[in-house]
């Protein structure tokens, strides 16, 4: 067979973007917000004027935690209120840092959410990834945060989905960040109801002791400082069972990073 020539290359280039255009042409791929069409060549759920209009998490926020301060938690405040996060008082001692893109489950965050959730648009993993990769941290999470984490799925809810949506999100963020994703450390001992429709107590009852660290972690969780890793928090009952079954095996520190995040 003789070699290929660099023009059957560029020939093969040229037939695959006319491919593209002419699926794009076909089956127009339309906004999971707005139900407008996306535009022709755009790898995205989402239009660009949803994109805009991400209901993002405002300014002041707390450094710990993330979460929208109020006026009276403000530093030098004249209105009555408390001088510390409330958010953060959901939190152990040995998470150091939360960060979340939007409020979800409203606007544009949860319909990616949606999307990559429950109808299996990954596709969406790439630009909630962007967003999650862009958000601004404490000094010492940037020098310390050893690997990401995603959140792990129980195996029969692995099974009807065919991929964990936290895992797509955590291998996302991860090639921005350059870092590795250790899916192998974190484990759920036991099933548990979706967290949806629960109360707060009823979210605690049901994820408490729902995780473990695995065998295989091996060193690698011994005074590491970890990233969690998941679509939405809400009351972070998940995301501190599974960071107490982190602490267990080993690690020192654990941050959060969701793309959603539920109003309190």
């Amino acid at each position: 067979m003789p070699p290929r020539s660099p023009a059957d290359g560029r020939w093969r280039a040229l037939a695959e973007r006319l491919g593209d255009a002419l699926l794009d042409f076909a089956l127009p791929r339309h906004c999971v917000a707005c139900g407008d069409a996306v535009g022709r060549g755009v790898a995205s759920v989402c239009c660009g004027r949803c994109w805009a209009a991400l209901p993002r998490l405002r300014d002041p926020q707390c450094a710990r935690c993330g979460h929208p301060l109020v006026v009276g938690d403000l530093p030098g405040s004249r209105h009555a209120g408390p001088r510390r996060c409330r958010w953060c008082d959901l939190l152990p001692p040995y998470v150091r840092a939360v960060r979340s893109v939007c409020w979800a489950p409203e606007g544009t965050g949860g319909a990616a959410v949606h999307a990559l959730k429950y109808h299996g648009w990954t596709l969406a993993a790439a630009d909630m990834a962007r967003h999650m990769a862009a958000l601004p941290w404490p000094d010492d999470v940037l020098r310390e945060r050893a690997a990401l984490v995603p959140v792990p799925l129980a195996p029969t809810r692995l099974r009807e989905r065919g991929y964990n949506q936290s895992a797509v999100l955590a291998r996302a963020v991860a090639a921005r960040w350059d870092l590795q994703v250790w899916d192998d450390v974190l484990g759920r001992t036991r099933a548990t109801r979706s967290q949806t429709r629960l109360t707060p107590g009823e979210r605690l009852v049901n994820v408490a002791g729902a995780f473990a660290a695995l065998p295989v972690a091996g060193d690698r969780l011994r005074g590491a400082h970890v990233v969690l890793v998941d679509d939405v928090v809400t009351t972070a009952a998940t995301l501190n069972s599974c960071a107490a079954a982190l602490v267990a095996g080993g690690a020192r520190l654990v941050s959060y990073l969701t793309f959603g995040r539920a109003r309190s």
